[in-house]
């Protein structure tokens, strides 16, 4: 009996001091670069300061990407199986490849150090271990970012591998879109614009490519009356302020535009009962619109034109500090703290106002 426990304590022993040895082996730099397709993060890997720095302190693969802790280090190794499995089919073989997929895998790394608080970065970078005045100016903003409890990620990109194109990902997500709307045909009665939409008083005057009679915004609903070819008629409802009716907005008091348009179209409004609105004190009247635009440019679905949206957001306004939460801020005050940030992002106007018009949106109330 005796000889039994003692065989089964010495299995348990080399079984525990072999699985021991398998997670230290596969944890070290030589055998994370050892595949193929890890050559090109070898090389970025190689120019970071994590790699080569003043101190001489080098921080390996594992260090970053494989949890220090037993129960997690094991539950990061099985998942690890997928990377053998791609590593077969040849999934990031080639640079090409490569980068069609660093955003994907890029996101994947984020998300997981976004849920564990940035774990593995905390396990060298003691917050409490650090002097601040013997950090650079610019370091104050990360300070202040984890006194609000924000994870190192959150600013802290790119830092050992390339940044990927970070518009690549919401880039793929519109051309889907606009495929998708083309497919459909705007035979929903309910639609969407995807984009800043020039809109006609009547039909001719489309036809002829005439003078537009003003513009929908990004994601404005219209309703559906008539069908004549790539055209359709629709309507189109919000509120106008009193002495500024060329603007038509989502609701009233809010600064969340619709449709914009010159003087003259504003004589076909259909006007509503005037309002007061009792905190600014300005008359606010309920509007509609009745004009013609492309059937192209309608799409049904606002879930995936907000996902868009959202999208957008966070690949433009998440590389250098943490992502503002949308009900930070008023739909009026997102106008303003997105102008102050215009010139950090690299958006174009239309996309620039198709944010603004998500953050309105989603905005605090």
């Amino acid at each position: 009996m005796i000889a039994l426990v003692a065989v089964a304590v010495a299995g348990t022993l080399a079984a525990g001091g072999a699985v021991s040895v398998a997670l230290d082996r596969s944890s070290t730099l030589e055998f994370c670069v050892s595949c193929h397709s890890m050559q090109a993060p070898y090389t970025e890997y190689q120019a970071s300061p994590h790699f080569r720095n003043a101190s001489g302190v080098r921080a390996v693969c594992s260090d970053c990407h494989v949890p220090h802790e037993t129960g997690p280090k094991l539950l990061a190794k099985l998942g690890a199986a997928k990377d053998v499995w791609h590593e077969a089919l040849g999934t990031i073989d080639t640079p090409e490849k490569f980068e069609r997929n660093r955003l994907r895998m890029a996101q994947q790394v984020w998300a997981r150090m976004e849920a564990t608080d940035s774990r593995e970065c905390r396990s060298c970078h003691l917050a409490s271990a650090m002097d601040p005045h013997k950090q650079r100016p610019k370091s104050d903003q990360m300070t202040k970012g984890l006194a609000k409890g924000e994870s190192c990620i959150a600013c802290h990109k790119g830092i050992a591998h390339k940044l990927p194109d970070m518009s690549s990902g919401y880039r793929a997500t519109w051309e889907q879109l606009v495929a998708d709307a083309a497919s459909e045909g705007a035979r929903a009665n309910d639609l969407y614009t995807l984009a800043t939409t020039p809109f006609f008083l009547d039909r001719p005057a489309a036809a002829q490519d005439g003078e537009s009679a003003g513009k929908l915004l990004p994601a404005s609903p219209v309703k559906v009356l008539a069908r004549n070819g790539d055209w359709v008629q629709v309507r189109v409802s919000g509120w106008a302020q009193e002495g500024a009716e060329r603007l038509i907005y989502v609701a009233k008091g809010q600064r969340i535009m619709t449709a914009v348009m010159p003087d003259e179209t504003t004589e076909k409004l259909e006007r509503g009962t005037p309002v007061l609105d009792p905190e600014t004190e300005l008359t606010w009247t309920p509007v509609s619109l009745t004009v013609w635009v492309q059937r192209q440019g309608l799409f049904s679905d606002i879930n995936r034109l907000w996902a868009y949206g959202a999208e957008m957001y966070q690949a433009s306004c998440s590389s250098c500090h943490g992502l503002t939460p949308i009900n930070h801020f008023l739909p009026n005050q997102w106008t303003g703290a997105l102008a102050d940030m215009k010139n950090n992002i690299t958006l174009d106007d239309e996309q620039y106002r198709f944010m603004l018009k998500y953050l309105q949106m989603h905005a605090g109330h």
